[in-house]
């Protein structure tokens, strides 16, 4: 089983500095190659402890409409597989100890072809995988591959996930698990507290992976509730409508928009309090 890499490394690092994680998730290629570089290359120092980096999809029926947006913008400025792993590649030549996790769907994957995926992947320096449309009941496609090889595979868990599920959706799960707060698509409601600090208690029965909290999230505030019960907080959509909100009329990148994205992550970071301070 994977796990013993930088994810687990810094998860570990949280721990051992009392507070909680800010994940942070960006379409690659949004919404050109060039300024996606420049997004990646900045969220560690902006105060993104683990990276997301969602691989672009023609049809990504889960999330919402930022989301797809971003998607259809990277796709049209020639993002590919290739290109994402790319990304990755130039990131890990300055930064060799933030997580990165590709997120997505398994279509993309597949037409790359798994094999290569797998060994390409790990040569640019993912860290895990979180193939959104794959269930535990197909892990022999790609999950149990993928975590032989030494990526992590990272589950969703959900609001309709019963104590009865939860163990198949767990078994092969490594890394940490993403609890999805909201049933539904991303980006369009949030959860209450109390709901997600049940929800997240009853997951820490079932397994001793951290806990990361996303869908909804788009506040310092936010992330300070969410990681007082919780091992991190993930932000998506609200940092992909700033990139929509930095682009002109032809939909090229405004001059100030990676700032402004940076500054948003840096703030978002901010938000972030002890682990377990709620009690």
């Amino acid at each position: 089983m994977a796990g013993s890499g930088r994810i687990a490394a810094r998860f570990a690092e949280l721990r051992q500095s009392g507070r909680g994680g800010l994940v942070t998730f960006l379409t690659a290629g949004d919404p050109d190659p060039e300024t996606s570089w420049d997004l990646l290359a900045g969220l560690a120092n902006a105060g993104a402890d683990l990276i997301e980096l969602g691989m672009p999809f023609s049809d990504p029926m889960a999330d919402g409409p930022a989301i797809q947006a971003s998607s259809l913008r990277a796709l049209k400025a020639g993002m590919n597989m290739v290109g994402t792993l790319d990304l990755v590649r130039r990131f890990r030549a300055t930064d060799q100890t933030t997580p990165i996790v590709l997120m997505g769907y398994y279509n993309p994957i597949y037409s790359y072809g798994t094999d290569r995926f797998l060994a390409d992947a790990l040569e640019a320096g993912v860290d895990g995988t979180i193939v959104v449309d794959l269930p535990p009941e197909e892990d022999a496609e790609f999950c149990l591959p993928a975590s032989a090889a030494g990526l992590d595979f990272i589950r969703l868990a959900t609001p309709t996930s019963d104590d009865k599920r939860l163990p198949k959706v767990l078994k092969n799960s490594s890394g940490f698990v993403y609890y999805v707060s909201v049933a539904g698509i991303t980006g369009t409601k949030s959860a209450g507290q109390a709901d997600i600090a049940g929800a997240v208690g009853r997951l820490k029965r079932h397994t001793d992976l951290p806990v990361a909290v996303g869908f909804g999230i788009k506040t310092a505030a936010q992330v300070g509730e969410i990681t007082k019960v919780a091992d991190a907080a993930v932000v998506g959509s609200a940092l992909i409508n700033t990139v929509a909100a930095n682009l002109d009329e032809g939909g090229r990148a405004k001059n100030g928009l990676v700032q402004a994205v940076l500054d948003d992550v840096t703030a978002l970071a901010a938000g972030l309090t002890s682990i377990g301070e709620a009690g």
